[in-house]
């Protein structure tokens, strides 16, 4: 999928007030990871560098930090709500199994009455499908400008994996599945994006994506609302070479080689992914946009959330070419390219 006439007019993260350290979770599950045989401090950051994730009070749904990111990047486009034909919410965390997310948000934003609104579900991809969908509506004329949010809240799968763990019935042979729970993060992203022709000529342009899929290995992280299951080692390694496949097709579609990203905005997980991300890529791991080691793995919003930060710090510069990717449960496997 190429586009040449799709540019991001806004874009805004939200920041999770509260930090929970790994340390903090590692006191609280010390009966259980004594009772396993497993180091009591140290193992979660051992494993996945990640020292602290954000999560937004309780009660907090994902409606709410969607919205308040959705409304920061309205802001910061300029693009007057009544103009927003489409706005899609991308969120693996749901405030109700129905209506949907986008209604809320929609509801929240004040948007005109004619805008589509809808949910797009794809555990971690889900952003950037949610980009790619708004960016051929965009292309294909049916609307001007569209919006992608994204809220995650990650308290209560927290809250409940720690009390399952320290159950003294539960089996210890299942306890590593369950551990990559304790990695994720809460918070938000959105993104406006618009017609070229109609916005600034410094207004970064979406070049393209493709997606590659293995969902032979959609058993491999499965998850609910208050419980998710991850065989951490065979993800990684069949995600891995879902992504060379994937990174193959950029190559041929995109243009892409190791040399011509100037910055990568991944989804993160931990220290270990990213690590073999870029080794199997053959891209220099100084080149991503690291975020992983305080916010932990905030899913879908992760790669707007990096992008944004990029931004801010000044870390993209006009000509800069900037890969986002991401691989997620099912097994798929997305990139796509934003042109500063």
């Amino acid at each position: 999928m190429k586009f040449e006439n799709v540019a991001v007019a806004g874009l805004a993260e939200m920041r999770a007030p509260r930090a929970i350290s790994s340390a903090e979770i590692e006191s609280r599950l010390e009966p259980a990871l004594k009772r396993a045989g497993l180091p009591t401090r140290g193992l979660i950051y051992q494993l996945t560098g990640i020292a602290e994730r954000r999560v937004w009070p309780e009660g907090v749904m994902a409606s709410v930090p969607a919205a308040m990111a959705g409304r920061r990047a309205l802001e910061r486009s300029g693009v007057e709500r009544e103009k927003i034909g489409v706005l899609i919410s991308t969120s693996v965390c749901r405030d109700f199994v129905e209506p949907s997310v986008a209604s809320m948000v929609h509801r929240s934003l004040e948007l005109g009455s004619h805008c589509l609104n809808f949910d797009v579900g794809n555990a971690c991809l889900g952003f950037l499908n949610g980009i790619q969908i708004v960016g051929d509506m965009i292309e294909r004329g049916s609307i001007d400008y569209g919006m992608v949010v994204n809220g995650e809240s990650s308290l209560e799968v927290i809250e409940a994996t720690i009390a399952r763990l320290n159950q003294p019935d539960f089996p210890v042979e299942k306890m590593r599945d369950q551990l990559a729970t304790l990695t994720l993060g809460s918070g938000a992203a959105a993104m406006v994006l618009g017609r070229r022709d109609f916005l600034s000529v410094d207004a970064p342009r979406v070049v393209g994506a493709v997606t590659e899929s293995a969902s032979e290995h959609n058993e491999l992280c499965r998850g609910q609302r208050d419980w998710m299951e991850t065989d951490a080692a065979m993800l990684l390694l069949r995600g891995v070479e879902l992504g060379q496949k994937t990174f193959a097709r950029a190559t041929e579609e995109l243009g892409w080689s190791p040399e011509v990203l100037d910055l990568v905005c991944a989804h993160q997980v931990s220290a270990v992914h990213m690590t073999r991300v870029a080794e199997a890529l053959q891209l220099d791991r100084e080149r991503f946009l690291k975020i992983y080691h305080d916010h932990g793995n905030v899913g879908p919003a992760s790669i707007p959330i990096a992008l944004a930060k990029a931004v801010g710090q000044g870390r993209v510069q006009r000509g800069d070419r900037v890969g986002l990717m991401g691989i997620g449960s099912g097994l798929n496997c997305s990139m796509m390219e934003i042109a500063f």
